[in-house]
């Protein structure tokens, strides 16, 4: 049995900026949205399924770092789209963890922690870097639907350079645009990867760099930029690492897909794609 978890956040913003060729359109995202997932419920194999949503963009890492991602800037046809996102996905009758204090991201994480040990395998459907913290194995993987590929332990190494639970300090020195976290300067991907498959975490880099047990070209400049740095990356490898404590409630019997709710019906006739209903697997 596998537990497939969605980052209903990433799926709703790649369905509005997806439409029409990346022309964003009225309710475009909850369009896709319901399509996208209407398709992974039909699949075999999909019989326990979580939704996490970002119910505000903000979280407890806005008060860590005044840099962290905000919601500015995303235009309102997209945030409008959030909260029916979340009401579109429990009428198809899916789990849906709407966060607040935490991010959706926190309840995967969460979520695949929880659930590893009670399912033959955790999917956690999205491409997300972040998300590859998570991965242990073979049990508990990262799936790219729209790539078609899955990231068990030994992809994540070859893709980042490093194991999953080095992600957070790989991020941390490379840092990552799309949250707001800015790096150490003259850290690029290469050089931190191949630091990290040495020691593993920031806190085991040496101070000085005439003891570095690894050969990494330009490793004086790394250092000279990250010692007077070190408690800003280590913040940042905080804002990095994702929560395990985010509130999902819910036991594995209760995240059983049995069929879209009655009120799919409407939410579908509002969306005009009422047709959808004849391509949902079950109905309660």
């Amino acid at each position: 049995m596998k537990l497939h978890l969605i980052d209903g956040t990433y799926e709703l913003f790649r369905q509005h900026f997806g439409a029409r060729r990346g022309r964003a359109v009225e309710n475009g995202g909850l369009i896709g949205l319901a399509h996208t997932l209407v398709a992974l419920l039909r699949s075999d194999d999909v019989t326990h399924v979580g939704v996490a949503f970002d119910h505000v963009i903000e979280s407890f890492r806005n008060d860590l770092f005044d840099g962290y991602k905000t919601g500015a800037g995303l235009p309102e046809e997209l945030t409008c789209q959030f909260h029916p996102a979340e009401d579109l996905c429990r009428a198809l009758g899916v789990v849906v963890w709407p966060m607040v204090d935490f991010e959706a991201d926190d309840a995967l994480a969460s979520a695949a922690a929880r659930f590893a040990d009670q399912v033959d395998q955790v999917v956690i459907a999205t491409p997300d870097k972040d998300m590859a913290q998570c991965v242990v194995g073979e049990r508990v993987v990262l799936w790219d639907r729209m790539r078609r590929i899955v990231y068990d332990e030994p992809a994540v190494h070859e893709k980042w350079g490093v194991a999953p639970s080095s992600i957070p300090d790989w991020l941390a020195l490379v840092g990552d645009a799309a949250d707001g976290i800015p790096g150490i300067p003259r850290w690029g991907a290469k050089g931190a990867a191949t630091v990290l498959a040495h020691y593993g975490r920031i806190e085991d880099i040496p101070e000085d760099v005439s003891s570095w047990e690894v050969k990494v070209r330009g490793a004086q400049g790394l250092s000279d930029h990250l010692e007077p740095r070190r408690a800003d990356a280590l913040l940042y490898k905080r804002l990095a690492t994702l929560r395990l404590d985010a509130p999902v409630a819910q036991s594995l019997e209760e995240l059983a897909f049995r069929g879209a709710r009655p009120e799919l019906r409407q939410l579908l006739l509002g969306l005009d794609q009422e047709r959808l209903l004849e391509r949902v697997p079950a109905l309660v």
